[in-house]
């Protein structure tokens, strides 16, 4: 296995000492290490295609290459500045990328990862990134050779990391949130709250997992759920699209992460949205997943902007025991509208995942 240390005692032999990208659960040493010792030089970006956009202004300004971390599934975020303007035949700007490989050939992972992983080396061949596949310390050695490679051709490099390949450290980030609300049992109160036909879409990971299992649990079937097991940022959007679309109410239960991701959606929701559409959002203040790396969301005033780009209403429920009255007022209201949970981090400790995606599908248009 790798330690933490031999990757960037590589990346720091070759001067590479600027790093953005964002959180993944193969890389999250790396980016909690970056978190904790590599502030300064460190920035944890909205999405993938930001993070390399960020390394093309370092290159730029300093003539180094900086180093751009992300999970296979982020690589798409990324092709659009890879190809248009990091490409050796435009612009030719040399960066490292670091990718968690997740659905690699011969690993188990969920299906989504599977598609992904079997073309992630198929799209890097087209992108034209030279990569190695790095399981172990010793293939560190090819990753510092292709970085040499891409200082003398100018142009970017890549390494694919498989999953399991680091040693955990010690390092860990300091649970930094106090909010009282437990997102679990929020969705508990809120799939008893809705009114039949709601139809819900939740956001990538511990929320459609914990609605998933919620509604099982429970057994209530009087609304629907869609679970974005992929789409990391756009459960907004397939919000507004079922939305309008629909006389039925649509719910969309967003995280941080997800909302920072693709925050333009919010403009298009306020534009576009219609009295059925309504917006929550669980608000912990960090990627809690892969690392609980801090989103630093705390800082938006989530009540002007969204007024500024249309929404009629906004709530915020922080207590605990406002759950029942918030959600009824909420639920009251005409959309678009927007209510900003605070709740704290944890989740079950054996949490399910969703599966036989196509029954999904059918039951949620049915």
């Amino acid at each position: 296995m790798i330690k933490i240390l031999d990757l960037i005692k590589i990346l720091n032999k070759n001067k590479i000492n600027f790093f953005s990208g964002v959180p993944d659960s193969i890389l999250k040493e790396l980016s909690i290490y970056l978190n904790l010792k590599n502030k300064n030089n460190h920035i944890l970006s909205a999405n993938e295609g930001t993070a390399v956009s960020l390394g093309m202004g370092y290159h730029l300004a300093t003539k180094k290459l900086a180093c751009i971390y992300m999970q296979n599934s982020g690589l798409g975020n990324a092709i659009n500045p890879l190809i248009s303007m990091a490409h050796k035949k435009v612009y030719s700007i040399p960066m490292v990328l670091l990718i968690g490989w997740r659905g690699s050939p011969n690993s188990k992972d969920e299906p989504q990862h599977m598609i992904k992983g079997q073309i992630t080396r198929n799209l890097l061949k087209l992108l034209g990134i030279k990569f190695v596949i790095i399981n172990n310390k010793k293939d560190l050695k090819k990753l510092d050779l292709l970085i040499k490679f891409s200082k003398k051709n100018n142009q970017p490099i890549a390494g694919l990391f498989k999953k399991d390949c680091f040693e955990k450290s010690d390092l860990k980030i300091r649970n930094f949130n106090k909010n009282k609300i437990n997102r679990r049992d929020f969705i508990k109160k809120f799939i008893k709250t809705l009114p039949k036909n709601s139809k819900v879409i939740s956001t990538t990971g511990f929320t459609s997992r914990e609605l998933f299992q919620i509604r099982n649990s429970l057994n209530i079937k009087k609304s629907k759920d869609f679970y974005m097991i992929g789409g990391m940022g756009h459960a907004s959007s397939v919000s507004l699209g079922v939305s309008l679309f629909s006389k039925k109410n649509v719910y969309c239960l967003d995280g941080d992460g997800s909302i920072l991701m693709h925050m333009g959606s919010l403009k298009t929701i306020g534009d576009y949205g219609k009295k059925n559409i309504k917006h929550i959002l669980f608000n912990n203040n960090c990627h809690e997943s892969v690392g609980r790396q801090e989103t630093s969301v705390d800082k938006i005033n989530f009540k002007m902007m969204l007024k500024s780009l249309g929404y009629k209403n906004y709530l915020q429920l922080k207590n605990e025991n406002e759950i029942n009255k918030l959600l009824n007022k909420f639920i009251r209201l005409k959309g678009p509208s927007f209510l900003e949970v605070k709740i704290s981090n944890g989740s079950f400790k054996k949490l399910g995942r969703p599966s036989k995606f196509l029954n999904i599908k059918k039951n949620f248009i049915n």
